[in-house]
C-alpha cells in the first residue's frame, strides 16, 4: 500500500498566510462595527444643546437675580393640569399675590416640554377666567412623563418662572 505524498507539509499547519488572514478578518469586523455605529450615532444627534457657554453663563446668571426678585414677591401660583378621555386636555392655573388676593391682568404662559423629544413640546397661551384663574384647552394631550414650564408676565417683564416634572396617566 503506497502512502500519497504530502510534500512534508501538515495541512492542518498555521502559517503566516493563516495568521495574517485571521487578523485582517477580526480587524475588518471590528472596523465595519465600529463605522456602523458611527454612522447611527452621527445620523441621529440633534445638535448642539448651547451655542455659547459664555451666553449660556451669562443668562444663568441673570436666571438668578430674578429667581431672587421672584421670591421676594411671595406670590402663590398654582396649577392643575387634567386629561379627558378622548385624549384632550385643561390646564387651570390660579395665581394670588402675597395677601391672598388675586392676580389680574398678566400674561401666563405655558409649556409642556418633552423630556426626549423637542419637537414634541406644546405651548400654551392661558385666557383669564376670572379671580386670578387662567385657563388653556389643549386639543391633544399625550400621556407620559413631561415638564410644565409657566411663566407670568407683567408689563411685559417675566415677574414668575416654574418647572416642574409631571406624569400625565392614560
Amino acid at each position: 500500500m503506497a502512502m500519497a505524498e504530502t510534500n512534508g507539509k501538515d495541512p492542518k499547519a498555521i502559517t503566516g498566510k493563516t495568521v495574517l488572514l485571521w487578523l485582517a478578518g477580526f480587524f475588518g469586523v471590528i472596523f465595519l462595527t465600529n463605522g456602523i455605529f458611527l454612522y447611527y450615532a452621527v445620523g441621529t444627534f440633534p445638535g448642539v444643546a448651547v451655542e455659547s457657554s459664555y451666553e449660556a453663563g451669562q443668562a444663568y446668571n441673570q436666571e438668578i437675580a430674578a429667581a431672587k426678585a421672584q421670591e421676594q414677591l411671595n406670590w402663590n401660583i398654582s396649577s392643575e393640569l387634567t386629561r379627558q378621555a378622548d385624549g384632550s386636555g385643561k390646564l387651570l392655573v390660579l395665581a394670588k399675590d402675597a395677601g391672598d388676593a388675586p392676580l389680574y391682568g398678566m400674561n401666563v404662559e405655558a409649556t409642556l416640554k418633552h423630556p426626549a423629544q423637542v419637537n414634541a413640546d406644546l405651548s400654551l397661551i392661558l385666557t383669564a377666567d376670572g379671580g386670578g384663574r387662567y385657563v388653556s384647552e389643549v386639543e391633544a394631550l399625550p400621556a407620559g412623563n413631561w415638564t410644565l414650564l409657566l411663566e407670568v408676565i407683567e408689563n411685559g417683564e417675566r415677574k414668575f418662572k416654574s418647572e416642574n416634572r409631571i406624569f400625565i396617566k392614560e
